[in-house]
C-alpha cells in the first residue's frame, strides 16, 4: 500500500491503539476496496491484524485472547475456519455450539472493539488436518480437491451455503465486524483452475454476501496469477519487502494489496527443534510495514493447540512431516496466553508510531495455571482385549474406506505360502507396529521412508501376521494432500500379495475411552494406563508425558492430542475449563510402553 498522509497515519494508529470502542462499531458501515486503498466509511484503512483460530483455542478464553490481539496493537482479528470442524460428519453442520460458535467469537471481537478478516476455505492448510477438508470425501478413489470436480465442488459449495447464513449479519455492511472475506487460500501454490476459483465467489454472491473479498498468494508470478480472482484485495503471504507490493500491482493492478500472512513464527514437525524464528528480522519487517501504512496481519498472533486429532502434516522430508500436537508456533501470544519477549517486542514497536497523547490498552492477567505434583498411573486395559468385530476385507484398505478418520486399525491375516522374508507395506501410512504370532517384530515410521520389514521364521505352520497402525495427520499442503491412512494398497510377503484380512477399526473415540472397562494386560504392547490428580481449583496446567513413549492422552474425557518421544514436545496443554475440583481423571494410551510411569503437571510447555 502506498504512504498516506499524517492524518492517515493518526487515524489508524488511533484505531490499533483500541481508540475503536464497541459502540464505535455499531450500526452499519461501509468497506471498500479502492484503487490503492481499504476504505472503511470513505476513509483510508489501515489493518493491523492479529489472526486466532477459534477452533485451536478454548472458548472460555476466545475474549481473553483477543484482548490479548487488541493489547498488541492490532485492530483486526484474522480468523480461519475450519469446514471439517464444522461440517461434523457427512452433511450434518455446527457453527453454534462450544468452539465452533462462530458468530459468537465474531461478535466477542466486534465488543473489543476490533474488525474481522474471514478466512473460510473451503481450503485453509493452517497446519490442520487435511487442510480442513472433511475426510468422509476420501471414500471416493476419484476425489480431486480444489477444483471442478464434482463431488468436491458440490461438498464446498453445501458448506459455504450452510455458513454464509451464520456470516451474512456479522459482515460489515450488515453492523458486524467482518471487513472481508477470503476466497480460498493460496490456490496458486497448489492449481490454476481459475473456474474453481471464480464458482466460490459466486456461491457467496448468490448467497447475498457481495464482498469485499481477497484471495493470499506467495509473492511470486505464478502464484498470483493463478491464485487471484477478479476483483478481490491481494493478499501477500507474505509481503515483506517493497517489490513484493510492485509485483503484485503489476499483475493484479486497481485494487489494494497487503501481507495477508507475516509471519512473527513458524510451524514445528515432529522430530524438530522448536521453530524460532528471528526477532530481528520480525522487527525489520513490521517496522517496514508500519513505517510505510501498509496493511498487514500477523500470522499467528496466537497459535493455540491442535487438540484431539485436528494437527496436519507436511509432504517433505521422505515424504511426511506430522505437525506436533501445540501450535504454540513461537507467536508472540504463547501456547497458554502469556505474553512473551516478543509480544512486548512488537507492542513496542507499534506503541511507538502512536501519535502524543495516546496508548494501548493495559496487558490482561495471565490466565493462572499450576504445576501438579507426580501422581501414579497403573495399567489400565490392553487394546488386544477390546478389539471391536472386524471387517473382512480381501485386500487391506485405508482407514477412510471403512469411514475412519484418524485413530489405529489392526491388520491381521494368516501367512499361507510365504511364511517369512521381507515384508512390503504398499503404502504404511502412516506407524505400524508389526506383530507375528504376537510377538513385536519391529516399527515402520512412514516419516523416516519405511516400508519394510524382515519377518522371522517360524515353526507355526499358519502364523498369525498383525500390523497394527496408527493414522497420524493428513497432509495439508501442496501436491500430496491425497493422503489416505492406514495400508492403501497392499502387503506382500517376498513378492506374495497376502489376501484376506481382517480389519479392526479402533478410532479411540472419547467415549470409548471413558467408558473402557478395567481389565487383563496382554504382553503385547498397546496398553491403556489410569490415574488421577486432584487440584483445589482449575488452572490451566501441560501434562508432562517424558516418561512414555508414543500415544494420546485424555484428561476428563478430553483428547489432549498426541505424544511423542521424539520430541520436541514433551508437554500437553491442559485447559482450566476441562478440570474441575477434586479428582480428575487421566487416560493414557501408549503404543509401546507396558510398564506404567508416573506423571505430572507443569505451569508451562517448556
Amino acid at each position: 500500500m502506498r504512504p498516506a498522509a499524517a492524518f492517515l497515519l493518526i487515524a489508524v494508529v488511533a484505531l490499533a491503539a483500541g481508540a475503536a470502542s464497541p459502540a464505535g462499531q455499531t450500526g452499519r458501515h461501509a468497506f471498500a476496496l479502492g484503487k490503492d486503498d481499504f476504505l472503511l466509511d470513505g476513509e483510508a484503512f489501515q489493518i493491523i491484524g492479529c489472526e486466532i483460530h477459534p477452533a485451536r483455542v478454548p472458548a472460555e478464553y476466545w475474549r481473553h485472547r483477543i484482548r490479548m490481539a487488541k493489547a498488541m496493537g492490532c485492530n483486526t482479528i484474522g480468523a480461519y475456519l475450519f469446514w471439517n470442524y464444522h461440517e461434523t460428519a457427512e452433511g450434518v453442520f455446527d457453527f453454534s455450539t462450544g468452539n465452533r460458535d462462530v458468530a459468537r467469537f465474531v461478535r466477542l471481537a466486534q465488543e473489543e472493539g476490533l474488525w474481522v478478516l474471514l478466512r473460510p476455505g473451503p481450503y485453509v492448510c493452517a497446519e490442520w488436518d487435511f487442510g480442513g477438508i472433511p475426510v468422509h470425501l476420501l471414500r471416493d478413489p476419484e476425489l480431486k480437491v480444489r477444483c471442478m470436480y464434482p463431488r468436491f465442488i458440490q461438498a464446498a459449495e453445501r458448506y459455504l451455503q450452510r455458513l454464509a447464513a451464520v456470516v451474512k449479519p456479522l459482515m460489515v455492511a450488515g453492523g458486524g465486524p467482518i471487513l472481508m472475506v477470503q476466497i480460498e487460500n493460496e490456490y496458486g501454490s497448489y492449481g490454476n483452475d481459475r473456474a474453481y476459483m471464480a464458482r466460490l465467489r459466486d456461491v457467496w454472491v448468490q448467497a447475498g454476501i457481495d464482498g469485499p473479498f481477497y484471495t493470499a498468494d506467495g509473492p511470486t508470478p505464478h502464484m498470483l496469477e493463478a491464485g487471484h480472482v477478479a476483483g478481490a484485495a491481494v493478499g501477500l503471504d507474505p509481503g515483506s519487502e517493497e517489490r513484493h507490493w510492485e509485483l503484485a500491482r503489476s499483475i493484479v493492478p486497481g485494487v489494494p494489496v497487503f501481507s495477508s500472512e507475516t509471519y512473527p513464527g513458524w510451524l514445528t514437525h515432529w522430530g524438530e527443534a522448536w521453530a524460532r524464528p528471528s526477532l530481528d528480522a520480525l522487527l525489520t519487517e513490521v517496522a517496514f510495514l508500519l513505517a510505510n501504512t501498509k496493511s498487514f496481519n500477523f500470522y499467528v498472533a496466537h497459535g493455540g493447540t491442535n487438540f484431539g486429532f485436528t494437527a496436519g502434516a507436511n509432504s517433505g522430508g521422505k515424504g511426511y512431516e506430522p505437525d506436533v500436537t501445540s501450535y504454540d508456533y513461537d507467536a508472540p501470544i504463547d501456547e497458554q496466553g502469556r505474553a512473551t519477549p516478543k509480544y512486548h517486542a512488537l507492542r513496542k514497536l507499534i506503541a511507538s508510531q502512536l501519535p502524543a497523547g495516546r496508548s494501548l490498552p493495559p496487558i490482561p492477567d495471565p490466565v493462572p495455571s499450576v504445576a501438579i505434583p507426580e501422581f501414579a498411573m497403573r495399567p489400565h486395559a490392553s487394546l488386544w482385549n477390546h478389539l471391536p468385530a472386524p471387517v473382512a476385507s480381501v485386500q487391506p484398505k485405508p482407514f477412510e474406506a471403512y469411514g475412519q478418520n484418524q485413530g489405529l486399525a489392526l491388520y491381521r491375516t494368516r501367512l499361507v505360502g510365504r511364511k517369512s522374508g521381507r515384508l512390503v507395506i504398499t503404502d504404511l501410512h502412516d506407524y505400524a507396529n508389526v506383530f507375528v504370532d504376537g510377538r513385536l517384530v519391529g516399527t515402520l515410521d512412514r516419516r523416516l521412508g519405511d516400508k519394510s520389514i524382515e519377518l522371522p521364521r517360524t515353526d507355526n505352520p499358519m502364523p498369525v501376521l498383525d500390523i497394527l497402525v496408527e493414522g497420524m495427520g493428513h497432509i495439508n499442503f501442496a501436491q500430496e494432500m491425497i493422503d489416505r491412512k492406514g495400508i492403501t494398497e497392499r502387503v506382500t510377503l517376498q513378492g506374495m500379495t497376502l489376501m484376506n484380512w481382517e480389519v479392526f477399526l479402533l478410532p479411540l473415540a472419547e467415549a470409548w475411552v471413558s467408558a473402557l472397562p478395567a481389565g487383563a494386560i496382554d504382553q503385547r504392547p498397546g496398553t491403556f494406563f489410569r490415574g488421577s490428580f486432584t487440584l483445589d481449583a482449575p488452572a490451566d496446567t501441560f501434562i508432562d508425558m517424558a516418561g512414555y513413549r508414543k500415544g494420546v492422552v485424555w484428561v476428563n474425557g478430553h483428547n489432549l492430542g498426541r505424544y511423542w518421544d521424539i520430541g520436541p514436545q514433551k508437554r500437553l496443554y491442559c485447559p482450566a475449563p476441562w478440570l474441575k475440583a477434586g479428582a480428575n481423571d487421566v487416560v493414557v494410551f501408549d503404543l509401546h510402553q507396558t510398564a506404567a510411569a508416573p506423571l505430572r503437571g507443569a505451569p508451562s510447555l517448556e
